[in-house]
This record gives C-alpha cells, sequence and structure tokens, in this order.
C-alpha cells in the first residue's frame, strides 16, 4: 500500500515506523494529531509532492520514480541529503558506538574479540564519515551552485570551472562503497565472534547494523540514480549556454 496525501501522518507510523527517521528529516516533528500527510507537510512547509516520493521509496522496495524525483531541484534533493548524513553522523553511529562499548563493558569472554568488532566498527565510522565530508564539502556545493548559475544566467560559470576543474564524473568515480564495509563488520558478529551467555546484546547490535546498511543503500540510489543524473543536465546546460 503506497502512502496518499489523504493518510493521516498517524496512520503512516503504524504502517512502517522504520518511516519515522525518514520523516523527522523533512523537520517533521511527533504529535502529528488526526492531521493528514498533506496537512502535517502544510503545516511544516514541506514539499508534498517530493516528501510523497521519498518515503514511498523507503516503504516501498519496488517504488523507485527514476522521472518523476529527478524533476526536483538539485537543491532539495540536497537539504534532505544532508539531514541523512546528520543523522548518521550525530544519531546512528554514535547508538551503535554506545551499544558496542557496553558491550565490551558487560560481556564476560574474550576481550581481543570484542575489540576486534570495536577497531573494525572505528574504521567503518571513519571512511563513512570521510566519504560524507567529500559529498559536503564538493560535490554538493558544486551541484548548488550550478543550479544556483542557471537561475542566474548573466553569471554563468567559467568555463574552466565547468571542464576543467571538476565535474559530476570525478565524484562517480570515486564513490566508495562503504555499504559493502558494513556487510564485513556484519559478518564478524554473525560468523566468528564466540556464543556468549547472554546474546541479546549482539543481536540489537546486528539489529542496528542491519538498519543502518539498508538506510544506506536508500541514500546511495537516491544520490547515483536521481542527483548524479540532475548535476549531469545541469552541467550539460550550462556548458551549452556557455559556448554559444
Amino acid at each position: 500500500m503506497r502512502i496518499q496525501k489523504d493518510l493521516k501522518m498517524a496512520d503512516v507510523i503504524h504502517m512502517n515506523h522504520h518511516l519515522l527517521h525518514v520523516i523527522n528529516r523533512f523537520g517533521i516533528q511527533l504529535g502529528f494529531g488526526d492531521n493528514t500527510v498533506e496537512e502535517v507537510c502544510r503545516n511544516y512547509n514541506v514539499n508534498l509532492d517530493f516528501f510523497l516520493e521519498i518515503v514511498n521509496t523507503y516503504h516501498d522496495p519496488t517504488y523507485f520514480p527514476l522521472g518523476d524525483l529527478q524533476k526536483f531541484p538539485a537543491s532539495m534533493l540536497i537539504r534532505y541529503l544532508q539531514k541523512t548524513h546528520q543523522f548518521y553522523l550525530e544519531v546512528k553511529i554514535p547508538e551503535i558506538e554506545v551499544a558496542i562499548q557496553n558491550l565490551i563493558d558487560n560481556v564476560a569472554f574474550e576481550a581481543d574479540h570484542l575489540h576486534l568488532l570495536k577497531d573494525f566498527f572505528n574504521n567503518y565510522k571513519n571512511e563513512l564519515t570521510d566519504h560524507i565530508n567529500k559529498e559536503e564539502q564538493r560535490v554538493y556545493p558544486y551541484a548548488l551552485a550550478l543550479e544556483h548559475q542557471l537561475a542566474n544566467e548573466g553569471h554563468l560559470l567559467e568555463e574552466g570551472l565547468v571542464k576543467a576543474n571538476y565535474s559530476i564524473h570525478d565524484y562517480e568515480e570515486d564513490h566508495d562503497d562503504v555499504e559493502s564495509k558494513l556487510f564485513d563488520l556484519k559478518n564478524i558478529i554473525i560468523k566468528y565472534l564466540p556464543s556468549p551467555l547472554e546474546s541479546v546484546r549482539f543481536n540489537s547490535i546486528l539489529h542496528e547494523l542491519f538498519e543502518l546498511e539498508k538506510d544506506l543503500n536508500n541514500h546511495g540510489h537516491i544520490e547515483d540514480l536521481i542527483l548524479i543524473p540532475i548535476v549531469e543536465r545541469m552541467e550539460s546546460e550550462v556548458a551549452h549556454r556557455i559556448a554559444k
């Protein structure tokens, strides 16, 4: 069942509680009352069409409307992606770090195995952070600059910046596969850690890693299949105008 504008927002959460973090990225907080999705979006000044496309993409794995999502401005997409980055770095990663440290502090068996898990996770966190910083500091500003220049035809980007200094293809070639490292991290718990007398803590960490992996996969699809084509289209348009 797809999420429609006349569905009550509270019912959306009951349908799929995993969407709560996605909804929060639009600045929407709990306390919906009986308001519909459309009413809540209006109250929070959120673009209804964009909201519906994003939440349905996360809600239904078979739903990924390339053409519809590519019609939205790059700036709107980037604001959402930045909120997702913020969620990873300020909420999800710290939660998993605390859970791993609690595991080390409270589970009584070989510490070396647990420190291996902690070290691997720290390496993964650093790689994910570097990947996010690259997007935040170079890719997103570049996309926003292209959008700004196209909206202000009298101040188009210099040809050198468009063609020589950077293009979105540089990002495509250097788009690290952070998801594969997360898969390896899960396997450390699933395959190689000795079974403790109490497995609840391990199961909890594993659950959080699976949730993070799913979210990262959706995030990566939005970047690769939506943002990059939008930027490629803007690059072509800027280059065409400069060539005139």
